[in-house]
């Protein structure tokens, strides 16, 4: 659905048909998930409950449907086929918030739930309940069938549905701290109680949960893993950077980091195994194998359009690398970079082979700390390339990486206080 198409009433998702992009059907929508928020700001809508041809449900991530459209959803393909958990902050749109009663603000008076409706935001991939269709009149029998004016409100023109601001459970402390961004709020999470820790970790979702780890001091992702169960732990995993995830496994016992590997998707495992099996403080142990590659014959267009991807690292959105197939890392041979600023001087038909910055040799998975640092250093770089004996990419490593690695240990226990300078009052 793109921004600024029609609101989808969940009503008309109920049952509708789940394809892959091949056109496979691969199930059918039986539920939606929500997050509620405080006070009267819209739910989030976190995924599909999608029933399999075997009968299990599992979850679709919002973040995983590129389209819902004429009876149907499209889903990128890529399931997680473990079984559907509800969490402690979840809805299930159709079960919960159907059929119930709520308040209308503006006369106190109460009504039925018959449906709500769901909307893209602009420019986002982000999904929200922002409307709210009811039927007025007293309370008695079937809401469905009952007799009463119905119409169709604002979220925030009701109330019964959101988490009270007091209270102090974990959802609701989710909630307040839902705008904060992953390094804040892992310095929220530092700072809270074990137990205080262990609830508002298990309520998470498994993104926001990787980036917030990803975050956190050593000690607190041990700790933090640890109480997790162990398919919940591996998704986690799957979610994070791989090379935060093979920093995070490399602490953990043998035992527990092989039963971890093996509960996790073959790929990402993969990709895993690959890192651990490089020092830590050198580029192969730095780098993400997840960088934007592209073949020789893809143009100026095909590239703007893989950095828009806002799931990338401002670092890793900077440039391109243009490598024979295969694409996935290792790949074919490494030809050169193309910067980002160099994508937008150049017509969208221009092919990126033709823009290859091939005169700045790229890093050695060996390369130790101090070279990788020299290296950005020299070249003003953001991300740099990663190439092995024979020619082929193996990732990038990016300087917030670089950064991490050469701060001293303790470095996310400084406050770092912005308006210093700032005279007080300002």
């Amino acid at each position: 659905m793109a921004a600024g198409a029609p609101r989808i009433f969940v009503s008309h998702l109920a049952g509708v048909p789940v394809f892959d992009p091949n056109g496979d059907q691969v199930g059918r929508v039986r539920d939606l998930v929500a997050m509620l928020r405080v006070g009267r700001r819209p739910p989030r809508l976190l995924g599909l409950v999608v029933e399999l041809s075997t009968r299990r449900r599992i979850f679709l991530p919002m973040t995983r449907v590129t389209g819902i459209q004429s009876g149907q959803v499209i889903s990128t393909g890529v399931l997680n086929v473990r079984r559907f958990e509800q969490r402690p902050t979840e809805r299930l749109v159709i079960g919960e918030l159907l059929d119930r009663r709520v308040t209308l603000v503006e006369t106190g008076e109460e009504v039925a739930v018959l449906d709500v409706a769901v909307h893209q935001l602009p420019a986002r991939r982000d999904w929200e309940i922002d409307r709210v269709f009811v039927r007025k009149g007293k309370s008695g029998g079937t809401f469905r069938r009952a007799k009463g004016e119905t119409l169709t409100v604002e979220w925030s023109a009701v109330t019964g549905f959101s988490l009270e601001e007091h209270g102090q459970g974990a959802e609701s402390l989710l909630a307040t701290f839902e705008q904060l961004r992953p390094a804040d709020l892992a310095n929220v999470l530092h700072h809270l109680s074990p137990k205080r820790r262990a609830e508002v970790a298990a309520a998470l979702d498994d993104d926001r949960l990787a980036d917030v780890l990803e975050e956190l001091p050593e000690d607190d992702q041990i700790e933090i893993l640890g109480k997790l169960k162990e398919e919940r732990a591996a998704d986690v995993l799957e979610a994070m950077d791989p090379d935060d995830a093979a920093d995070l496994l490399a602490e953990l016992p043998e035992e527990d980091k092989e039963r971890l590997l093996t509960l996790m998707q073959p790929d990402d495992a993969a990709d895993v195994r690959r890192l651990m099996a490089y020092e830590e403080k050198t580029a192969g142990g730095l780098m993400t194998t997840e960088p934007i590659v592209l073949r020789p014959d893809a143009t100026v267009a095909d590239a703007l359009a893989s950095i828009r991807n806002q799931d990338l690292s401002p670092a890793l959105a900077a440039q391109v690398y243009v490598c024979r197939p295969p694409d996935e890392t290792p790949t074919g041979k490494y030809l050169g970079t193309v910067h980002f600023q160099r994508l937008l001087r150049d017509p969208p038909y221009t092919l990126v082979s033709a823009l290859v910055d091939d005169d700045l040799m790229p890093l050695s998975p060996d390369a130790a700390l101090p070279v990788v640092a020299g290296f950005f250093a020299t070249y003003d770089m953001v991300a740099a390339p990663v190439v092995d004996e024979s020619g082929s990419l193996l990732g990038a490593v990016t300087v917030d990486d670089v950064l991490d690695h050469m701060l001293p240990e303790d470095w996310r226990e400084t406050e770092f206080h912005l308006d210093e300078g700032a005279p007080h009052g300002a």
